[in-house]
């Protein structure tokens, strides 16, 4: 029997009623294992309106309340955190060890959330003026949606939140369709918990759901994590409702590799960049410029090591890599490479005829790799998402800044480089928003802000951290004059004593 996920609305589940369902497949074997709920716009109505009704109280509650529901949720997530990476390596394809540090990477926000009450301090200024003082408070917005995609079905939603629901916010989450039964754990986790009833819902759906979230009155931010091209059409139309927003896009992460890094090091972060997660990560190195002459050297030794990864079904512990989300993806990822060479790449490795014995029928892709990439390639231009790596050659450091600057997408990048000078000057030259010295993925940690330049963030704030806070809260400035008691009035005493 063919298992159906449906919505969780004001504390409980909530059948579909639209009739309509979205097909959730094992990558593994191509079979069709579970249907997704499409929401309605009446559906959506209603987790918006459970929302608010919930924010009345919930964002009345002290601090100490919500932290304590947070620290019991961040001990379930722990306990079921094996579960949890079952459902996404099932939904997803990818590895259980993937899986694994999804679920661990979300859990570090889980505890920047417990420990909030130090991002919500306010701020004090005695005797302005005479008797005046000045406070600086901030205050959460009311309800707040996340809309969130396939790759990271646990951690992204976990970006956003627990923030959220700790600075005082009530959320809406429309995860992926394509991989969408981690978020419903995670709602019924945090009911577990004993978070309010109405604080946290999820819809399922698709255009639909996105759109009325866009546009809901009541719906006051939407964070977002996708492509570049929905990340644009979010910020644009939600901006256009009056709405706060944050919209991280697409990603073409550059790896500079200078004539005097250690090249096992750099290719053992390139192959691991590259091909962790199957590719499907916006922070995954999908471009390695090499200066001067070590290009072919470097090349080979990516090659090496790009030909013993193991491929085969997430639930495999021999494993390393797994399946594509979708046959059309994976499609899509294979017309890259398809056409590498009739744009002017050098296809060393071609890994689209990839199958898994026993598993003919899941969304099999190798490793691919290319050389000598010309810019004007769509290998480089596009955001191919899945395990494709370019290897495009420069004659010097300012030529592949001057490359690296030129792109569209400012996600992040690294350098591989023994020279602290040149490592300097890169983390302050280069125009990207997650900067690597020999880090291979600059994703920052829960305490520092992850977001992007250029075609890679719409909107001010990034995501988590710092920003986090100030996206989910807004500021108030409070400015009081308080007679002082040896004032009062003749005939009242309040028992102050007359000094003056």
């Amino acid at each position: 029997m063919t298992k159906i996920v449906n919505h969780w609305i004001g504390g409980k589940t909530a059948e579909g009623a639209s009739g309509t369902y979205g097909p959730v497949t094992d990558p593994a074997t191509g079979a069709v294992t579970t249907k997704v709920a499409f929401a309605t716009v009446e559906e959506v109505d209603a987790a918006v309106a459970a929302a608010k009704e919930a924010f009345a109280t919930w964002g009345q509650s002290s601090l100490a309340q919500r932290t304590s529901i947070l620290f019991r949720f961040r001990a379930l997530l722990d306990e079921h955190r094996d579960e949890i990476a079952e459902l996404i390596t099932a939904e997803h394809g990818k590895v259980h060890g993937d899986a694994l540090g999804e679920v661990a990477r979300g859990l570090e926000i889980v505890d920047l959330a417990c420990g909030i009450s130090v991002q919500l301090k306010g701020e004090l200024s005695t005797q302005v003026a005479s008797r005046v003082d000045v406070a600086s408070i901030r205050q959460p917005l009311g309800v707040v949606a996340g809309i969130t995609p396939f790759n990271f079905p646990a951690m992204v939603p976990m970006w956003m939140f627990p923030i959220a629901i700790a600075c005082g916010n009530t959320f809406v989450l429309k995860p992926s369709e394509k991989d969408p039964s981690a978020s419903i754990r995670l709602a019924e986790l945090l009911a577990e918990a004993g978070l309010p009833d109405g604080v946290f819902n999820v819809v399922h759906g698709d255009k639909v759901a996105v759109d009325r979230l866009l546009e809901h009155p009541d719906v006051k931010a939407v964070s977002f994590v996708g492509s570049t091209p929905i990340a644009r059409y979010i910020h644009t139309t939600a901006s256009a409702n009056g709405k706060r927003v944050q919209a991280l896009g697409g990603a073409k992460n550059h790896m500079l590799v200078l004539p005097d890094a250690d090249l096992d090091a750099a290719a053992d972060a390139a192959v691991s960049a590259a091909y962790g997660s199957a590719g499907e990560r916006c922070m995954a190195i999908s471009a390695v410029v090499a200066v001067g002459s070590i290009g072919d050297e470097l090349v080979e030794k990516i090659r090496e090591r790009a030909e013993k990864i193991k491929i085969g079904p997430g639930d495999d512990p021999a494993s390393e890599m797994g399946p594509l989300i979708t046959k059309a993806h994976r499609d899509k990822v294979a017309s890259y490479v398809a056409g590498a060479a009739a744009e002017g790449a050098d296809v060393v490795l071609d890994g689209t005829g990839y199958t898994v014995d026993g598993y003919e029928d899941g969304h099999w892709i190798g490793i691919s790799l290319l050389d000598k990439v010309p810019t004007t390639a769509k290998a480089y231009q596009d955001e191919i998402f899945g395990p494709v790596l370019c290897v495009l050659r420069v004659d010097t450091y300012d030529d592949g800044v001057a490359l690296i600057n030129s792109s569209p997408f400012g996600n992040g990048t690294a350098i591989f480089t023994r020279d602290g000078g040149a490592a300097r000057r890169f983390q302050l030259e280069v125009e990207a928003g997650m900067v690597g010295v020999n880090v291979p993925i600059p994703v920052p940690v829960g305490y520092h802000s992850f977001g992007g330049w250029k075609d890679s963030l719409f909107g001010d704030h990034h995501i988590y951290g710092n920003d986090g806070t100030h996206f989910y809260t807004r500021g108030k400035v409070v400015t009081s004059r308080w007679p002082d008691p040896a004032d009062a009035p003749a005939g009242v005493d309040l028992g102050f004593p007359r000094n003056h």
